[in-house]
């Protein structure tokens, strides 16, 4: 008997992998998590039956929700994550030679003790002496930092169950409160194709706290649609403008792509633009 995984990625829709074996299914204190094999795309971690992050093509989220704030930014020393307990977000920040200091904060530790078990090329980042991982609710402990941190990324699941207050104006505030005079906010915001009023959620609640807002796109194979998107909010620096192109030995992420990300198709500029 053969074994498929399917996300439902709408009611009409479904992204199926052929999986060889399962390794952990489990009812969190928050969420449902699974972890099997698939042959296509290795190791898979799904969370309340939506696929987060596979062996095989994680690379691209990772770099791209990470690097773009950290090479726009000249100095972001201290970098906050909220979610993201695989710790591939992580690995990515802590590696940057700018910055001194990452901190991942995760609401559900069945997540990072899943990416320890099962995800080693993720959960190194939770030994680098640069990083700290806290095991707590992200928006409660953004609420408790003022004027902390140059750079916050919201590696976030889909806006359900405890994800959902953290696209909201509220949140958005307090993120702009906790970050420093000349501080970035980068947050996922899921597919153009699918989910557009989670972009224009994401864009107008950013717009209404960050003199610079704007979304920019990476294809990534197991999200839905394969194009995704990103919200980026600044106080100060554009975005748009690396300032730091050393090497670092990445797999999509180059200067070029950098810029070449904001350049988006129409529809998706209509997006943003309608009502905000």
């Amino acid at each position: 008997m053969e074994l498929w995984v399917t996300e439902y990625q709408t009611p009409a829709l479904g992204f199926s992998c052929k999986a060889s074996e399962t390794l952990r299914v489990k009812q969190t204190a928050f969420q449902h998590l699974a972890v099997v094999v698939t042959e296509q795309f290795g190791k898979m971690l799904l969370l309340d039956g939506m696929v987060q992050t596979t062996e095989k093509d994680e690379f691209v989220y990772h770099e791209m929700i990470t690097m773009i704030a950290l090479n726009a930014h000249p100095a972001p020393e201290n970098v906050l994550i909220i979610g993201g307990g695989d710790g591939g977000a992580l690995r990515e920040v802590v590696r940057h030679p700018g910055v001194s200091r990452g901190t991942l904060v995760e609401i559900d530790e069945e997540v990072a003790q899943a990416s320890r078990d099962f995800f080693p090329n993720h959960s190194c980042s939770f030994n680098d002496p640069k990083a700290r991982l806290i095991i707590a609710d992200g928006i409660q402990f953004i609420k408790d930092n003022r004027n902390a941190f140059d750079v916050v990324i919201v590696d976030s699941t889909e806006p359900v169950g405890p994800a959902r207050a953290l696209f909201t104006a509220p949140f958005y505030e307090s993120v702009y409160q906790a970050l420093k005079d000349d501080g970035m906010l980068v947050v996922q915001s899921e597919s153009p194709f699918f989910n557009e009023d989670v972009i224009k959620m994401a864009y107008s609640g950013i717009n209404e706290f960050f003199p610079i807002t704007k979304l920019y796109l990476a294809a990534i194979p197991t999200y839905p649609s394969g194009l995704w998107s990103f919200t980026v909010g600044s106080k100060y620096y554009d975005p748009e403008k690396p300032v730091f192109t050393g090497e670092l030995d990445f797999k999509y992420y180059t200067p070029e792509i950098h810029q070449a990300a904001f350049e988006l198709p129409a529809f998706v500029k209509k997006i943003i633009t309608e009502g905000v």
